[in-house]
């Protein structure tokens, strides 16, 4: 039986400057199958998307929509032939309803019914099987719901052609069986599908054949079924990759910091941190796993300073000598000045962690220009130290003098992290340090955490991927709604465990800790 061709690029390249983020990529997706794109970061992968949803134009090269060649130069242009893309970062209006987000921009030459719309909406989602109210508005939405408006956007205007940029990434593994669950319907009644992901169980799992990218070019499409990890990542990187992460036992461990009671509330008086109590120990990896917006980045940032708890302590245990000091009401300058170092590599790596105007050695320097002893700055070390960084994580970049903000989104987040390990703290908080790395850099990075570890060094690591929570950490936090809802041991828990702790309810909690304190006590 042959296949019905939906999609075909041939000889596509596109360029900026000098740079080729694609050169002469052919690719071809056939009507009701899930195609994985794949590829280092840098490679092109959501360039060459983005041609296809009409974000960007070709240099050269043809797009060709059912065997008739279109010419694609507007996301407008993109939806009138069938093509739609759901982005990682949403694009909704929170005070609007998901169906009024799903018919905003809909020009359809009828008279405007939200009755109707809400039919409409209802009627897709349960033939696709998502759940979903059309009347409930977007603040009030999880990100698994969120995500489903963005899907139903792209599917209410007809597209049948689907691009999905890592769609798992803020979801639970729960969320994440449900989503594939709808993307095999939608594959059965027709549609194709192209998902971007650096998750290779996940293109194991749900795709029907894998496209490689390495740097901007096609190196090859296989059928999911005849390939593994090892050779799909060799493809990647154009080498042999171990893709194991170590995990020595703890050695001389005590405890470095010790968290009491700790609550904060935002500026419009919503408590984000709900009595939130735990211990990270010297010489291990403690993980902390949540839903997205659940209240990690306000934990990370109480601890070093960058935000003020309403209730609760900040014990750090100082190894130098032996005193104890509460770090709640200091900021982050005279915690350095105690000689703590808490290294913080946030979610916003633009925002909060990197100048974007700066070049890598200017931001070298951000964490060390209070140490000049002249009106000169002395750009040696800071040169020195971008120099290693780009060498060792093989960062992607002309030269250390070029502006962060010029390059891609991984390699900035490879200079970030290079920066933050390279201060040698004491403690050591990563905020999602391999979001949006390939799995090559990705387990760069693990090995690097594990290397702060065996030095003694108290490693508390915020990550999304689950799997990697399991094998990375000795222990494991799971909070929810701002509270701790368990901490597992790493070696002994499973994802699944991990999932539903991350949506657990308030009451929830309170009823699992009335439990274990139940069995303590009669333990004792």
């Amino acid at each position: 039986m042959n296949k019905s061709v939906a999609l075909e690029i041939n000889n596509v390249s596109k360029y900026f400057g000098s740079l080729a983020a694609n050169k002469n990529v052919d690719l071809t997706v056939y009507r009701g199958e899930i195609l994985a794109i794949l590829g280092e970061n840098g490679c092109g992968k959501t360039t060459l998307m983005n041609m296809i949803a009409g974000i960007y134009y070709p240099d050269s090269g043809t797009i060709s929509v059912d065997g008739q060649e279109v010419v694609i130069r507007s996301p407008k242009d993109a939806f009138r032939h069938g093509i739609g893309m759901i982005h990682q970062h949403f694009k909704l209006v929170d005070i609007f309803t998901a169906a009024e987000n799903i018919v905003l921009g809909v020009n359809d030459g009828k008279a405007y019914s939200i009755k109707e719309v809400n039919r409409r909406v209802a009627e897709i989602a349960d033939k696709y099987g998502f759940h979903i109210d059309p009347k409930k508005k977007i603040y009030e939405m999880s990100v698994s719901e969120k995500q489903t408006v963005e899907i139903l956007k792209v599917l209410y205007r007809g597209a049948d052609i689907l691009i999905l940029d890592e769609p798992s990434a803020v979801l639970t593994p729960q969320e994440t069986d449900k989503l594939f669950d709808v993307l095999r319907r939608m594959r059965e009644d027709g549609k194709s599908i192209l998902i971007i992901t650096h998750k290779l169980h996940e293109v194991l799992s749900i795709s029907d054949r894998v496209t490689v990218l390495r740097k901007g070019e096609h190196i090859a499409t296989v059928d999911t079924v005849s390939t593994t990890s090892a050779a799909l990542t060799e493809m990647m990187v154009g080498k042999k990759v171990e893709l194991n992460i170590e995990r020595p036992q703890p050695q001389n461990v005590c405890d470095r910091l010790e968290i009491k009671n700790l609550s904060m509330v935002d500026a419009e008086g919503v408590k984000v941190l709900d009595d939130i109590s735990f211990t990270a120990r010297s010489g291990e990896i403690l993980g902390i796993a949540g839903i997205a917006g659940s209240g990690q980045k306000e934990l990370l940032e109480s601890i070093a300073g960058l935000c003020h708890p309403i209730t609760g302590e900040i014990i750090y245990h100082n190894p130098k000598n032996g005193k104890t000091e509460d770090l709640r009401d200091k900021d982050p300058v005279a915690i350095r000045e105690l000689g703590v170092r808490l290294s913080f590599v946030p979610e916003d790596r633009l925002g909060m962690g990197l100048v974007g105007n700066m070049d890598i050695v200017d931001n070298m320097m951000l964490r060390s220009y209070r140490k000049g002893h002249s009106v000169f700055v002395d750009r040696k070390k800071p040169g020195d130290l971008a120099k290693k960084i780009v060498e060792e994580l093989e960062v992607s970049t002309p030269n250390t003098h070029t502006p962060v903000r010029r390059l891609s989104g991984g390699n900035v987040q490879k200079v970030l992290v290079g920066r933050e390990i390279a201060a040698s703290p004491t403690v050591l908080m990563a905020a999602y340090p391999v979001r949006g790395l390939d799995i090559n850099s990705s387990y760069t990075i693990y090995g690097l955490l594990t290397k702060q570890k065996e030095k003694g060094v108290s490693v508390i690591f915020v990550g999304e991927d689950l799997d990697v929570l399991v094998e990375l950490c000795d222990r494991i936090m799971v909070i929810c709604g701002g509270r701790v809802t368990g901490i597992l041991d790493g070696r002994n828990t499973t994802k699944e465990e991990i999932g539903l702790l991350m949506t657990k309810t308030a009451r929830d909690a309170e009823e699992t800790s009335t439990a274990k304190e139940s069995a303590d006590g009669e333990n004792v």
